[in-house]
């Protein structure tokens, strides 16, 4: 297989913000004005990037990652929007950690021994369950929040995750969950399955037999090379060997493919500004990249070209990056392919 674009159109295309102004919307549910303006209300709150032109556009199912809020990704969907696509990020039920903990750990030169999972509860289930019911919800009432001239493809429809949001779309993927609309492309930004092999947070979704996901769809995984190292002693790695991208990638049959980052973290994809103490405990908890912007960039940039192959059928910018690496505004340190 040969790439028929250059190095130059590809990084034009996708990892610069592409040729649709997007428009971003917040919208909040269980309340009695949400209510009373949509016939069917969504089950959670969402973020939806959106191209502002009138068309009809593929979907993604965005999960954001373990005590994060949706919010935090608001830079990242909007470059993918920007390309065509409506973006669609449910926020899941945040883990209760005190806020005075969080600033004690965020503030403190000596932190506590804190182990974040086994204080907030580990079980990814309700996470599991929110993007089952938010995808079943998509084809009844997204429409009532997107504008007359756009509309959502239901038809081609992806998903994806960043961390434990990455377990979760793995898992609702091999259909631990049923849903009612069927994904084609499926993406693991920085996978994590728990603490440590054997130590899988439930529902475990590795199995360590390779090749062993019944997928029925494409899938993607993208690995940080710092987000195997802990920053703190006192602290896990956020995604430890034995449980993370390139555990995921094992598991994946054809068509995969796995991308592996070099001198980038675990939430380097994050918005540049991510407030209050959980966005500031992104910079505590994790080894970071020098900035964020590049490691957006690539992960905004190389999610377009793998729903551009698997949602639209056109593979040009993603074998244009396999072929041309060093076109990417970040250092790949793997490359791999099932085809």
């Amino acid at each position: 297989m040969t790439s028929t674009a250059s190095a130059t159109d590809t990084q034009r295309n996708v990892f610069d913000v592409g040729k649709y102004e997007t428009l971003l919307r917040t919208v909040e549910t269980g309340t009695c004005t949400t209510k009373s303006k949509l016939p069917v209300p969504p089950p959670k709150p969402l973020l939806i990037a959106m191209p502002s032109d009138a068309g009809e556009f593929p979907l993604l199912v965005f999960l954001h990652g373990y005590f994060l809020y949706n919010s935090f990704y608001s830079q990242l969907i909007q470059h993918i929007a920007s390309h065509g696509f409506i973006v669609v990020a449910p926020q899941a039920n945040l883990p209760f950690i005190p806020e005075i903990l969080l600033a004690t750990h965020v503030t403190s030169p000596v932190p506590l021994c804190l182990d974040l999972y086994t204080v907030a509860g580990p079980d990814a289930t309700d996470d599991i369950k929110s993007t089952v019911a938010t995808t079943n919800w998509l084809s009844e009432g997204l429409h009532y929040l997107l504008p007359p001239h756009v509309q959502p493809n239901i038809a081609k429809l992806g998903l994806a995750g960043h961390s434990r949001g990455g377990k979760a779309a793995f898992a609702v993927a091999l259909e631990k969950a049923a849903t009612s609309l069927k994904f084609s492309a499926l993406i693991g930004i920085d996978p994590v399955d728990g603490m440590d092999k054997g130590k899988q947070t439930p529902p475990p979704v590795l199995t360590y037999v390779p090749h062993s996901f019944d997928l029925d769809m494409a899938a993607m995984v993208i690995g940080t090379e710092l987000g195997e190292m802990k920053k703190n002693p006192l602290f896990p790695a956020p995604a430890p060997k034995g449980v993370n991208h390139e555990d995921f990638f094992n598991e994946c049959q054809k068509p995969a493919c796995h991308f592996l980052v070099k001198d980038f973290g675990h939430v380097d994809m994050l918005d540049d500004d991510t407030k209050g103490i959980r966005g500031k405990a992104t910079y505590f908890l994790c080894k970071n990249g020098k900035s964020r912007e590049p490691m957006r960039r690539f992960v905004g940039g190389i999610v377009v070209a793998f729903m551009k192959a698997y949602l639209l059928g056109d593979n040009t910018d993603l074998l244009a990056i396999r072929d041309g690496p060093e076109t990417a505004p970040v250092e790949l340190k793997t490359i791999e392919f099932l085809v």
